[in-house]
C-alpha cells in the first residue's frame, strides 16, 4: 500500500490569503476537468518519523486507477490548505484506496493517524470504518452516501435533498402554493420527491401531482405532457439534469418566463451550460453551494499545478480547515475530539458555511439562483453562518 506524505516545505507558496476573507459512484463535482498535475511527493518509506508537535491525519482517496485523477486533485487541495494557512501542526499522509480501501485504512491506523479524511466513494466507507471504529478514529468522508453516516462517520459530500428543500423554501416565500414534481424512476427520483414533500410539510403548501418516468428516449416529455393535462399547480420541480429538464420545460413553459408556472431545478443544474441555452428554462429557480470563493481557488490551483481542479477538490481543502479549527484545543497524540465537529455555528470553507448534525450528515448553506436572459443570477444569497 503506497502512501504519500505531504511536506509543506516542498512547495513554493502562492498565497490565497484573501480567499476566505472576502455512493458507489463519484459524487457530483468529480467530473473530469482535464489533466491534473501531480503533487511532488517523496518515495514511500518503511515508517513515518515520530511526531511530537504535529497531528497525524490520513487522507484516503484513489491515487491510481480510473478515479486516480480525482483523488490527486483532492490531495493537491489539501496541500494548498496547509500552505495557505501556514499550518505546521498537521502531517497529512495520503493512502491509495484504489489498491484496497480496507488495507489503506489498516495501514493508516497502524501508522498512528488519529483522523481519516475520505474515502471518496460511498462503496468504500464500510471497509474503512471497520478498521477506524475499532481504533476510535473518526472518518470524514467526501461521499454523499447518507446511509453510511453515523456518530463517528461524517458525510461531507453535497446532499441533493438539501438543495431541493432550500429551493422550495424560497418558492414558498415568493407565494408558490401548489407544487408538482417530475422525477425519474430510481433512488434519485424517490429522494427528490421525498425532499419536496418534506419541504412542503415544513414550509407550507401542497403537493398536488407527481409524475415519474424512465430515463431515456422521450419519457420525460411524456411525463410533462401528462402533468400539463392535470393542471392545478403553480410550481413544478423537475428532478433531473439541465438537458432533460429543458425537454420537460419545453412542454410546461414553451415560451419561458414564469407568468403561469414557476419551474424548479436541482443541484444537478449547477455549472451546466444547457441551463442558459434553453429559453424554456427562463425564470426557473434552483439552489447550489456558492461559487464565490471557488473561482479564486481555481486560479490559485492552476498557478500551483498548471491544471484545473475537479469541483469536488474543495472538500479536501475545507476538511483541512475544519481540522485546523478543531486542532486549537487538540493535544498531539490524543484521540481526535469528534464532538468538536458538532459545533452549532459550524465551519466556513470554500463552499460556504457548513456543519454536521449528530447523525453525521453535513448541513450546507445554499444560495438560490434564477435562469434569466441567458445567464444564471443569484436571487437569494447563502447564509454566511448558522
Amino acid at each position: 500500500m503506497k502512501r504519500w506524505t505531504i511536506d509543506r516545505r516542498a512547495m513554493v507558496t502562492v498565497g490565497l490569503a484573501a480567499l476566505l476573507g472576502a455512493c458507489a459512484v463519484i459524487p457530483k463535482g468529480a467530473e473530469r476537468p482535464g489533466p491534473v498535475a501531480q503533487t511532488p511527493a517523496p518515495e514511500p518509506t518503511e515508517s513515518l518519523p515520530s511526531d511530537e508537535t504535529r497531528h497525524r491525519i490520513a487522507l484516503l482517496v484513489p491515487m491510481t486507477g480510473q478515479n486516480g485523477p480525482v483523488g490527486q486533485s483532492i490531495a493537491n487541495a489539501t496541500t494548498m490548505a496547509l500552505l495557505d494557512t501556514n499550518a505546521d501542526n498537521l502531517r497529512i499522509t495520503t493512502y491509495d484506496t484504489a489498491k484496497g480501501p480496507e488495507a489503506a485504512a489498516q495501514q493508516a491506523i497502524a501508522e498512528g493517524n488519529k483522523l481519516i479524511l475520505g474515502p471518496l466513494l460511498g462503496s468504500n466507507i464500510r471497509s474503512v470504518v471497520a478498521s477506524a471504529r475499532a481504533a476510535d478514529v473518526p472518518v470524514i468522508s467526501f461521499s454523499n452516501d447518507i446511509s453510511a453516516a453515523g456518530p463517528d462517520v461524517f458525510i461531507m459530500g453535497q446532499i441533493p435533498d438539501q438543495s431541493i428543500m432550500r429551493t422550495i423554501q424560497y418558492a414558498r416565500s415568493k407565494g408558490a402554493q401548489r407544487f408538482a414534481v417530475i422525477a425519474p424512476d430510481g433512488e434519485y427520483g424517490a429522494r427528490a420527491e421525498n425532499a419536496m414533500r418534506q419541504a412542503v410539510s415544513a414550509y407550507g403548501g401542497e403537493v398536488v401531482w407527481t409524475e415519474r418516468y424512465a430515463r431515456g428516449n422521450t419519457s420525460i416529455v411524456s411525463a410533462a405532457q401528462r402533468l400539463k393535462s392535470h393542471g392545478g399547480y403553480d410550481a413544478v420541480l423537475i428532478a433531473d439534469g439541465a438537458r432533460l429538464a429543458a425537454q420537460a420545460a419545453g412542454v410546461l413553459n414553451p415560451s419561458g418566463g414564469s407568468d403561469k408556472t414557476r419551474l424548479l431545478g436541482t443541484e444537478l443544474w449547477s455549472g451546466e451550460s444547457a441551463v442558459t441555452r434553453a429559453s424554456a428554462l427562463g425564470g426557473a429557480w434552483f439552489s447550489a453551494i456558492s461559487d464565490t470563493r471557488y473561482k479564486r481557488f481555481v486560479d490559485s490551483y492552476e498557478a500551483r499545478f498548471g491544471s484545473q481542479p475537479y469541483r469536488i477538490a474543495t472538500l479536501g481543502y475545507d476538511a483541512v480547515l475544519l481540522t485546523l479549527r478543531v486542532a486549537r484545543d487538540w493535544r498531539v497524540g490524543r484521540d481526535f475530539p469528534e464532538n468538536e465537529l458538532l459545533a452549532s455555528d459550524g465551519f466556513l470553507g470554500l463552499d460556504g458555511a457548513f456543519r454536521f448534525g449528530r447523525n453525521g450528515m453535513v448541513e450546507r448553506a445554499f444560495e438560490v439562483r434564477e435562469v434569466r436572459n441567458g445567464s444564471v443570477v443569484v436571487v437569494d444569497n447563502a447564509p454566511a453562518r448558522f
